[in-house]
């Protein structure tokens, strides 16, 4: 089952999916749009394929995922999808709000298995419910009620993550630099690709990013910049019908042959061979 509320007007998107055999997000082709997703696993222990890499998704977990991220999950019966795109609710304005943006959805840790005991399950059944009653309603309040509980929503997943993800000593100010390079990394991977062009827009040093980097993530933030570009990369390969040329200057390279060296020693494999791969999959 498939809710979806929209307003034409201002573009904004809000989708509750439940009850799927196969759920599935590509964020590529017409009327496809990059949404925020926050996912439950009501069920049993079960597959997901994130960015093509497959993962245990734990019974009774939540899984909150960005618009760059493609997932695939079957079954999916037992899994409930929030998703949500920036008009309808732009956690990067909200950050102080739902403190939020730094952590669950651009954070240090990759991929959070957000676990619920049976507390904060009750809750969020009960949060499922209305959120379900809510889209039945037809009134002049809809969006702004939807919007409601979806804060609500993230607030309760961003608590429980950071209660098992966190440090209780970790430095605020050092999760706000992980915070802000994730956010300027993911408005700027085209066309900025050296750690240096962050540290400038951070005011920090390269050395400074990469001692924060090192603290809360076992990636430095060089390979943080070319994970994103190599998943743009192969997104763009897989999903539209561009040459391996255009998705290259797409991302900021100038020369075809350049883009292509960066991918194969990224991946060993040429554009042009994961394109035909990609193709016949």
């Amino acid at each position: 089952m498939l809710r979806e509320f929209s307003n034409h007007r201002t573009g904004s998107q809000l989708l509750l999916t439940e009850q799927q055999s196969t759920l599935t997000h590509k964020g590529y082709g017409p009327g496809k749009d990059l949404l925020l997703t926050i996912l439950w696993n009501k069920g049993t222990d079960r597959e997901i394929v994130i960015d093509g890499v497959t993962h245990i998704f734990p019974h009774n977990t939540i899984l909150p995922l960005v618009g760059a991220n493609t997932f695939e999950i079957t079954p999916a019966a037992d899994i409930i999808a929030w998703q949500f795109n920036r008009e309808f609710y732009c956690v990067v304005d909200h950050d102080k709000e739902v403190s939020c943006v730094g952590f669950i959805f651009y954070g240090a840790k990759g991929h959070l298995f957000i676990e619920l005991d049976e507390k904060n399950n009750a809750k969020l059944q009960a949060l499922a419910q209305v959120f379900a009653d809510e889209y039945d309603e037809e009134n002049e309040i809809k969006e702004e009620m939807l919007r409601m509980l979806l804060k609500r929503l993230i607030i309760l997943v961003t608590r429980l993550g950071k209660q098992q993800y966190l440090a209780t000593d970790i430095d605020q100010s050092e999760e706000g630099i992980i915070r802000d390079f994730n956010l300027l990394l993911e408005q700027n991977f085209r066309k900025l690709h050296q750690v240096q062009d962050y540290a400038d827009l951070l005011h920090k040093s390269p050395k400074t990013l990469s001692n924060v980097f090192n603290k809360y993530n076992s990636k430095s933030p060089v390979q943080v910049i070319k994970e994103r570009i190599v998943l743009e990369a192969k997104r763009l390969l897989f999903y539209t019908d561009k040459t391996a040329k255009e998705i290259g200057y797409e991302l900021g390279f100038e020369e075809p042959a350049t883009f292509s060296r960066f991918f194969k020693n990224a991946t060993k494999t040429s554009p042009s061979a994961f394109k035909k791969m990609a193709t016949t999959f």
